[in-house]
């Protein structure tokens, strides 16, 4: 058995800044790192916040508050002619593109005119059900946060989900309902659907993560899970592994001192390749389940198991008994198991004291 490797998504997000120049400089540093995928955002800032929309704390608390929100998204908006660019420059380096669109226009960008069959949903969007009807009804796979969510909102998203995926009925409560309780909407589910465990905040607090969530979440709603990273450093992620996550995803930044809502609670580039570096010599650790002898412990079992061994000589004929027999290392005689089986027969030779009977 090959154990699914662990998907790793450096989330560029917005840390370029508006500039290609730096994104270009993410993935660059995403293909470094050893990186499966890199996602940026998607969006029209007008389809998405009001001129007054507030900003969270997090990103006031990184920007100042000179800005409101809708002014802070316009500086950090990608045309499409810019993400064509990205998304080019993500095939030739070889590595995936994957952006979180936010708005109906971006959506069909993404998946028309770029081809991608898999898209990811913000947490912001988990309640969103029509836009979530929407992806779920373009896209071939989701990938879907679950930041600042319930159970009952995330089985509430996937009835949404298993509708659009599996329903010709007009969209409605009802038939969200039937559709997630549907032998072919489970099914949808579980091959289609990733659901990332999330805490929206930058950066997470340890004792807000609650990692055993996503466990629960994988048991729930029998699909994929995995852990969209929003802590401090790297072990959290790689416990995440641990633990059953299939896709990681965490942000990636070349330097947290430079200017933005997002790069204090990023990876700069050599933390993220370590990372990777961690995930995947955790994953051979993980091994395959099966409880058996390495190769490299095969060769001291003789060494560090036992025998049966004469505790002191024994003449032909002569009866074993607890007095004359031994339990010693090597192990490349009878095993100690036999001890029983063996007492009051007689011995077949002379076996003389510490030999192996």
């Amino acid at each position: 058995m090959n154990p699914e490797p662990t998907f790793v998504i450096a989330e560029a997000g917005v840390n370029h800044n508006g500039s290609v120049g730096l994104a270009k400089a993410l993935i660059d540093s995403a293909v470094a790192a050893g990186a499966d995928a890199v996602k940026f955002q998607s969006f029209v800032t007008e389809s998405l916040v009001t001129n007054d929309a507030e900003r969270a704390q997090y990103q006031i608390a990184n920007t100042g508050n000179s800005e409101s929100q809708y002014q802070m998204l316009k500086r950090l908006e990608l045309s499409h002619p810019q993400q064509r660019e990205l998304f080019d420059y993500c095939t030739s380096k070889r590595i995936q593109f994957l952006s979180t669109p936010f708005d109906d226009e971006s959506l069909k960008f993404l998946v028309q005119d770029l081809g991608l069959e898999t898209i990811k949903v913000g947490s912001g969007e988990l309640t969103n059900a029509p836009f979530l009807h929407q992806v779920a009804s373009t896209a071939k796979h989701l990938i879907l946060s679950t930041g600042m969510s319930t159970e009952n909102e995330i089985r509430s998203a996937l009835g949404v989900v298993a509708h659009a995926f599996t329903s010709k009925q007009p969209p409605s409560i009802e038939q969200f309902e039937r559709s997630f309780d549907s032998e072919a909407g489970k099914r949808a589910i579980t091959s289609r659907v990733t659901l990332l465990h999330c805490t929206t905040e930058y950066p997470a607090a340890p004792e807000e993560i609650n990692l055993r969530a996503m466990q629960t979440m994988g048991e729930r709603f029998e699909c994929r899970i995995g852990f969209s990273d929003h802590s401090a450093g790297i072990h959290l992620a790689v416990a995440a592994v641990a633990l059953g996550a299939k896709v990681i995803e965490k942000h990636l930044t070349t330097s947290r001192d430079l200017p933005g809502p997002d790069h204090r609670a990023s990876l700069e580039p050599v933390e993220f390749k370590r990372l990777v570096a961690d995930i995947r010599e955790l994953e051979k650790a993980l091994g395959d389940s099966i409880k058996k002898p390495t190769a490299s412990e095969t060769k001291n079992i003789s060494v560090a198991r036992r025998s049966l061994v004469a505790a002191r000589a024994i003449k032909a004929g002569e009866p074993f008994t607890v007095e004359n027999i031994a339990v010693k290392r090597p192990g490349s005689g009878r095993s100690p198991f036999e001890y029983w089986s063996i007492l009051g027969t007689r011995s077949p030779r002379d076996i003389s004291k510490n030999e192996i009977i």
